[in-house]
């Protein structure tokens, strides 16, 4: 891959749910340094793992000349080497990944192209350059490939699916998996569990694609819209591209689909608009669905 070097992912900003309310850009926490552990394993994981609970100094964030949240993942697309590793997970001439600051599951990422010709297009349009639309697909799956790996990180050691491939990695050198020696069992598709896409009516203004957890399991997914803006058509995968022209997606608005009843992403159950009840359920969701 030719991208700079990977940076460690954390938290970033840019929270995005179409009308709902935007999410103030405040501040950005930075990482511990790094453990002197060594090995491969552990170097993944070290790369994976910062939170922003483990912070020690605060790394404001800087708005864009108009000081607009809505233009504020400009920075991390124009200087993205600017940022502390806990924000930036890599970077390229083409594309920054980061951390959404406001994730609305407990792992949401952000894919921002760095073409200046599409960064204000609104994804329908953009994507409808097959050349372009390859391109970020190329881009997205990487970043889907790492999030699924990170997702078997935290919680590989509990699921029922893992259990084989987790005892195999217990009992044998990492080092004869990496050279080949060693096979470990493929254990749970941690790549289903995640979904790539872009909202139909975007609340930040430059182009951003979501690689998010099918959880909705976060501290900042705080209402109705938050939720309904991953639950619905109103999230519109990126394999969807191009929309046909008389595709309902192109409506959100017209379609309600912010409006809708509550209804668990897991289990189906309608909780009409009693958020804090679905919220409840989430969590409880969350817990049985990591175990899997």
């Amino acid at each position: 891959m030719s991208d700079s070097t990977v940076k460690t992912m954390a938290d970033h900003s840019g929270s995005d749910a179409g009308d709902a309310e935007i999410d103030e850009q405040v501040e950005i926490a930075a990482p511990k340094p790094a453990s002197k552990t060594t090995g491969k394993r552990d170097a993944f994981a070290k790369l994976m793992s910062l939170k922003p609970k483990q912070a020690k100094t605060i790394h404001r964030f800087p708005y864009t000349k108009s000081g607009k949240p809505r233009d504020a993942l400009g920075e991390y697309i124009t200087r993205p080497e600017s940022f502390p590793p806990s924000v930036v997970i890599y970077h390229n001439d083409d594309f920054v990944a980061i951390h959404d600051k406001y994730p609305k599951s407990s792992l949401h990422l952000l894919l921002l192209p760095r073409d200046p010709t599409r960064s204000f297009q609104h994804p329908f349009d953009a994507f409808e350059d097959q050349e372009f639309l390859a391109k970020v697909r190329a881009e997205v799956s990487k970043l889907h490939a790492l999030a699924a790996n990170e997702l078997r990180r935290r919680h590989g050691k509990v699921s029922e699916q893992e259990r084989a491939r987790q005892e195999a990695m217990d009992r044998i050198d990492p080092d004869s998996v990496e050279t080949g020696e060693e096979t470990l069992p493929p254990g749970r598709d941690w790549a289903k569990e995640i979904m790539c896409g872009v909202h139909a009516h975007p609340s930040m203004n430059h182009l951003h694609i979501h690689v998010i957890s099918v959880d909705r399991h976060s501290p900042a997914m705080k209402h109705r819209k938050h939720y309904n803006s991953f639950a619905t058509p109103f999230f519109v995968g990126i394999n969807d591209f191009p929309l046909a022209p008389d595709d309902p997606r192109r409506h959100p608005g017209r379609e309600g689909y912010l409006k809708r009843d509550l209804v668990c992403w897991r289990c189906g159950k309608n909780f009409k608009n009693h958020f804090q009840e679905l919220k409840k359920h989430l969590a409880a969701e969350y817990e049985e669905w990591r175990r899997l």
